[in-house]
């Protein structure tokens, strides 16, 4: 029976280690792992799955407090990291590995409640488990595809909008500096603010992001300015093994029409496939992300608590964040001074 044993950090080079697993994603490197522990003030975890002397995978994840309790992500919900999880031998099922994470969170980690989202687990995994679950869908990109397949491959609006975005003297650079923090997440206030809503994280975070992921190479950002310069769009794209991703994007609503977003994407899934990913994974499966020709996935978000009031409190806190992201924007509302209602 496979058991997992925890390992200490600071004695393996796990960054090599992670690199000889196939099933390696961005969000499992130290340098993410640095970036959550940050932000969160989470201690991360690291466990070997054992069977006798034999060494099947591993298990990476990050603990953190909350109301008093010790809670297990793997990532966590609110993190910015959307998969975590395993990396096993090709061999091993997930769900050899999946069994074994209950009594390694709860016995040996004292955890009151655990989630894992991986990238490469499916509900057959879980069977009889007595995990809960919840899908999580995204549309992914074949990167081994030619370019002009690619392109062909959006919808006819999505094609459109990235020539209209060049032909309306859109510039797409890679960025270096310091200020794009403040850029991407002033725009995204704006972009929340459509909506009645605050992002429910701040430019700090943005920050850690670009200062422990951005030196690995890991880390594509990217700023659209118009003609006369103006930065009016900008996108952060992690990437590593077989599979980049879309982290975030914003723009300033008063520009759009100058179609920077696409254009974005476009940069981006193009500069990923000419370093050898196979992948470009949208993180959700939106109406804007369903146009870049993607086929449509999904993997459970899959978690357990140690009695039903821990997990009463859990499903109730995506709700309540939410409510709290609004009650944010009313509040900032009303003190700038303006109506909080709009009336288009």
């Amino acid at each position: 029976m496979a058991t997992f044993e925890r390992v200490d950090m600071a004695s393996i080079d796990w960054g090599r280690v992670l690199s000889t697993f196939p099933d390696a994603v961005v969000f499992q490197t130290p340098a993410w792992i640095s970036f959550i522990a940050e932000t969160q003030n989470a201690q991360p975890v690291l466990a070997a799955l054992k069977e006798g002397s034999d060494t099947l995978g591993y298990f990476s994840g990050l603990t953190i407090q909350k109301l008093g309790l010790k809670i297990l992500g793997s990532p966590f919900r609110g993190w910015s990291s959307p998969y975590m999880g395993f990396n096993l031998q090709p061999s091993v099922p997930r769900h050899v590995a999946a069994a074994a994470l209950a009594d390694f969170a709860f016995k040996e980690l004292r955890c009151v409640h655990f989630e894992v989202v991986d990238s490469h687990i499916t509900l057959e995994d879980i069977a009889g488990l007595g995990f809960a679950h919840e899908m999580h869908p995204t549309m992914q990109i074949d990167l081994t595809q030619s370019e002009d397949d690619l392109f062909k491959n959006m919808t006819k609006s999505c094609r459109w909008t990235v020539r209209k975005a060049e032909k309306n003297g859109v510039v797409i650079e890679e960025a270096q500096d310091a200020e794009f923090a403040q850029d991407y997440a002033s725009q995204l206030e704006d972009v929340f603010a459509k909506q009645h809503l605050v992002p429910h994280f701040d430019v700090d975070r943005v920050r850690a992001l670009i200062k422990h992921v951005h030196p690995t190479g890991m880390l594509l950002l990217l700023r659209a300015r118009d003609p006369e310069g103006r930065c009016i769009a900008t996108g952060l794209y992690p990437g590593m093994n077989q599979t980049a991703y879309y982290w975030g994007g914003a723009s300033w609503r008063e520009y759009q029409k100058l179609y920077p977003n696409e254009l974005l994407h476009w940069y981006a899934i193009r500069y990923w496939k000419r370093r050898g990913l196979t992948t470009y994974n949208m993180v959700g499966n939106m109406e804007f992300k369903q146009k870049f020709g993607g086929r449509e996935t999904a993997v459970p978000m899959i978690g357990k608590a140690r009695n039903r009031l821990i997990e009463q409190l859990r499903s109730s806190a995506p709700r309540l964040a939410k409510a709290a992201m609004g009650l944010t924007w009313k509040l900032r509302t009303l003190a700038k001074g303006r109506p909080t209602h709009c009336f288009l």
